[in-house]
């Protein structure tokens, strides 16, 4: 099933999900880590992925943020069963979908889309 205790994708996304709730609650990494009584290093591990966030933590931060728990793994389905050069297009995607569905500014939204297009036309 998964390579021991290592991280996988779905804890890089979950992770990933954790830093866009913190960014979007306009908390720092302190400021949440202090709420949830752990350390701003910690948070930053499991924000990276490179610890993986044990059930309790998923349910403390899901309260954290007055989130549904499934809220922590949006698109965790989408990257499942995928090789890796696929899994890694779709994490970034997922990403880049997270921050779009929660931007709520016409002018931020068109502002993002000429940056992704002046990044496209550069590939």
């Amino acid at each position: 099933m998964t390579g021991g205790r290592k991280p996988v994708e779905a804890d890089l996304l979950v992770g990933a999900n954790i830093r866009i709730l913190r960014i979007e609650h306009g908390l720092t990494l302190q400021e949440l880590a202090s709420q949830l009584g752990m350390s701003h290093q910690q948070l930053q591990k499991y924000e990276t992925g490179s610890n993986r966030v044990s059930a309790g933590v998923i349910c403390v931060l899901a309260r954290a943020f007055s989130v549904p728990v499934d809220a922590l793994f949006k698109g965790v389905d989408d990257t499942m069963g995928l090789d890796e050069t696929t899994n890694a297009l779709q994490l970034a995607r997922n990403k880049c979908h997270a921050i779009v569905d929660r931007t709520s500014s016409a002018l931020v939204l068109d502002s993002m889309a000429k940056v992704l297009r002046a990044l496209q036309d550069q590939n």
